[in-house]
């Protein structure tokens, strides 16, 4: 163990799925196999991970002949292969509760689309969940990134991180997921992930190193511009449920945690807030909205059937409280749609000091760990805007357009010819990194807001604020925002500058 430990502490960039450091040991103690037989693709084969054909042959045996459900294609990945959406649907109801489920963004994740498609197998075969679809209308994404998941990589073709582009969109398949989630208008979202439970930074908590111990670490946001009765919504009864179902089934969760170095020390962060990824995006967009992550990054098929079940038994349980919860989340999501809270800009998250479970690799027990923990579920504002009425800016700015659409925010003409008093940004202060973050050089700024007279006729685009969505253009267009078009450098300034769109206050 001695020498494991020396090569992960002297290999930070070794690849994981070139060697597990999970030993059998610590596996039969704490992670065995249920006793369940699953008959999915990745189960017929010694080695290796159901593939991108195998998936087809298995999606189009389960689909066919059948009308209550339906398979398409929402785009193709950079190497041209199809990204296929199933979904299921029977004509017992039309105020049905709409659900999205996507896996497989992260490559190198498998047990996120092997779980679902063994979700998909279940559901469709298994007449004991028939019921669920009396109430809901259920699309799956099972294989976000084809290319990656084909080398068993994290990474889009090229190069990017699907779950670090929701708001930039800079790779071809997140521009086809956000198309397809915008015009769909899901209600309840889940994004089932893998994580990495042998980290570098734990080779260096005790004599040997830690090991994460949570089967299922499960993340909603704690975005502020996601209305409060939303974010509490999610956790009371969806992620609370799903807690009681991993319980019952004696696997271990916690609310999602990762580790950071600071200044030497280790210290945990709890929650996100950031719209870059899934989680918080589609929560931004009036969601009920959580990202699942089962332990299983860099142990190969370790614990597999584990992982596999673990994926399909939050993901049932999401169904069964949706189901169980249509007219609840209807009225949460119109009441949330009204908010008018000021927009927040930059939040720091609450500092505790916690207690987590860990595996002590030494000793090969568990153990509990006083830590420092970063909690971003309870963060406070640091900088507020007022909430615009609306946001205005020209129909020639074609890039900013694009994505606002693909972001599913609805656009409007102006109507007749006007003048209006609006407040215009100016860039007090300006930063640019000198490293690319995500295939561009961060912009960082600070600006002010002051009250001009605009002229405005049919050449400007009007983005009202009374719309499913509105709170994902405030993560996009206020240029302090970590992830706001300015700060991805897709609107270009500097000092000094105006940029190019307006705040609208009052009708």
């Amino acid at each position: 163990m001695r020498i494991l430990i020396l090569i992960l502490f002297l290999l930070p960039n070794l690849c994981f799925s070139q060697l597990n450091p999970q030993s059998k040991k610590i596996t039969k103690k704490f992670f065995p196999n249920p006793n369940l037989e699953i008959s999915t693709p990745a189960f017929s084969k010694k080695k290796g991970f159901t593939s991108y054909s195998m998936m087809m042959s298995f999606i189009n045996d389960l689909v066919k002949d059948r009308d209550d459900v339906s398979l398409s294609f929402i785009g193709e990945s950079q190497k041209g292969k199809s990204i296929p959406m199933v979904k299921i649907s029977n004509d017992l109801s039309d105020d049905k509760l709409k659900v999205w489920f996507q896996a497989g963004m992260h490559g190198n994740e498998p047990a996120s689309t092997e779980g679902i498609l063994y979700l998909m197998q279940q559901l469709l075969l298994n007449d004991k969940y028939s019921y669920l679809f009396d109430r809901l209308e259920l699309i799956i994404i099972p294989m976000v990134n084809i290319d990656g998941y084909e080398k068993n990589n994290r990474y889009a073709a090229n190069g990017l991180d699907l779950n670090r582009d929701h708001t930039k969109l800079m790779i071809p398949e997140s521009n086809s997921l956000k198309n397809a989630f915008s015009k769909y208008g899901a209600e309840v979202t889940v994004d089932f992930h893998e994580y990495t439970p042998f980290r570098k930074d734990f080779t260096k908590i005790g004599d040997f190193g830690i090991s994460n111990i949570y089967d299922v670490m499960i993340l909603y946001t704690g975005n502020l511009n996601v209305p409060k009765l939303l974010r509490n919504y999610t956790n009371d009864i969806f992620v609370a449920n799903a807690r009681e179902k991993l319980e019952s089934n004696n696997l271990r969760y916690h609310d999602y945690i990762v580790s950071r170095n600071n200044h030497g020390s280790i210290h945990f962060h709890q929650g996100s807030n950031s719209a870059r990824s899934s989680c918080t995006a589609y929560a931004l967009s009036n969601s009920v909205s959580s990202l699942i992550e089962v332990r299983g990054v860099g142990i190969g098929k370790t614990s597999f059937q584990r992982r596999v079940n673990s994926t399909f038994l939050v993901a049932l349980s999401y169904l069964e409280t949706a189901y169980n919860n249509v007219q609840n989340v209807k009225k949460v999501l119109r009441d949330s749609k009204q908010t008018e809270n000021a927009a927040v800009l930059k939040s720091t998250p609450a500092i505790l000091n916690s207690k987590i479970e860990c595996l002590d690799l030494g000793s090969s027990e568990k153990i509990v760990l006083d830590v420092i923990l970063h909690d971003k579920f309870n963060a406070k504002a640091d900088l507020t805007r007022e909430r615009p009425h609306a946001y205005l800016f020209r129909n020639d700015n074609k890039l900013l357009i694009k994505k606002l659409k693909t972001l599913g925010l609805e656009l409007t003409s102006v109507a007749k010819s006007q003048t209006v008093k609006v407040e215009k940004y100016i860039v007090d202060s300006y930063e640019k990194s000198s490293m690319k973050y995500e295939g561009v050089f961060m912009q960082k700024v600070k600006t002010t807001t002051e009250y001009t007279d605009l002229d405005i006729d049919k050449f400007w685009y009007l983005l009202n604020m009374n719309q499913k969505n509105a709170n994902l253009a405030i993560e996009v267009l206020e240029p302090e925002a970590p992830n706001s078009f300015v700060s991805y450098n897709i609107i270009k300034t500097n000092k000094n500058l105006e940029l190019p769109y307006f705040r609208l206050l009052k009708k």
